[in-house]
């Protein structure tokens, strides 16, 4: 059964709370990590800024095409990812971080994509847009997680 205006607007406005969620972070960890090996992390964390954001963008748009409201400061829900580590050279743990925020996301999306089968195209094809971006960036952190676990 398809999910009505009203839970469509909730999913939606979760999904731009993590969007922005993941813009503090990726933009902490793309400043904070120190070290040599830390750069192509912090280059493509910092590429990834811009895409996020543009993901938010693009949620608030279908709110307030919905007739929702978008979320202000005071009603975005924060601190459920993982934080950017104390270490600044633990590159591990944010590549970590960023694969469960990834994961997180598209499991999100996947929700929303269900939730409005058959009845709100619209929001469906955006969510699949944003699903195929997320996969993504998650093959990519995937990747630069096998070459960091190798003995």
């Amino acid at each position: 059964m398809a999910a009505t205006n009203e839970e469509v607007i909730e999913l939606l406005k979760a999904g731009y709370c993590m969007e922005l969620e993941t813009v503090m972070n990726y933009l902490a960890n793309s400043t904070n990590l120190d070290g040599v090996r830390a750069e192509e992390i912090k280059k493509s964390l910092a590429a990834d800024i811009v895409e996020e954001l543009a993901h938010a963008q693009s949620l608030a748009a279908r709110i307030k095409q919905l007739g929702g409201l978008v979320p202000g400061s005071a009603s975005v829900t924060l601190g459920n990812q993982r934080q950017p580590p104390e270490d600044t050279t633990d590159v591990v743990a944010v590549i970590e971080a960023v694969i469960e925020a990834e994961s997180t996301a598209c499991a999100h999306y996947k929700k929303v994509i269900r939730a409005t089968d058959g009845e709100d195209y619209v929001t469906q094809d955006l969510c699949i847009r944003l699903l195929a971006d997320e996969e993504a960036h998650l093959v990519l952190f995937k990747g630069f997680l096998k070459e960091y676990k190798q003995p």
